[in-house]
């Protein structure tokens, strides 16, 4: 019957959002808990002495050059990686026989006959200026 149904979808609407919101929770949990695993536990610096803060500073440096390091080396193998991949593409190409062709820029033959009528009014004004002289 149709009010069967009706109740139904809502029923299914309202389960839907129950799940969604837990979902939504859980998610932001696991955001929390990742955060604090991978930035550690906040300082408390408010009621910290100035040894404690620059145990702190030193601490969050330490990390921080090890991240810095950590990240140059991953850029670089990215790099590695990209060339690596560039290079096998090119050979599977070779091998198929199938060359891409690239793409060229368009030049305009207007330029080139600009280029060339500039370069002989230089050289007529260079021989009208030895020729008056």
């Amino acid at each position: 019957t149709p009010e069967r149904k009706k109740k139904l979808r809502t029923l299914l609407r309202k389960k839907a959002a129950e799940e969604l919101k837990k979902d939504q929770e859980h998610k932001a949990e696991e955001r929390l808990r990742v955060i604090a695993e991978r930035c550690g536990t906040k300082a408390d610096l408010e009621t910290a002495s100035t040894d404690d803060l620059k145990k702190v500073c030193q601490e969050y440096f330490d990390k921080w050059y090890g991240l810095e390091g950590e990240m140059f080396f991953l850029q670089r193998e990215v790099i590695l990686r990209d060339l690596q991949i560039n290079e096998l593409t090119i050979s599977v190409s070779d091998m198929k026989g199938k060359f891409i062709k690239p793409t060229l820029k368009k030049v305009s033959k207007y330029e080139n006959k600009f280029a060339k009528l500039q370069e002989k009014a230089a050289k007529f004004a260079f021989a009208n200026q030895m020729k008056a002289k």
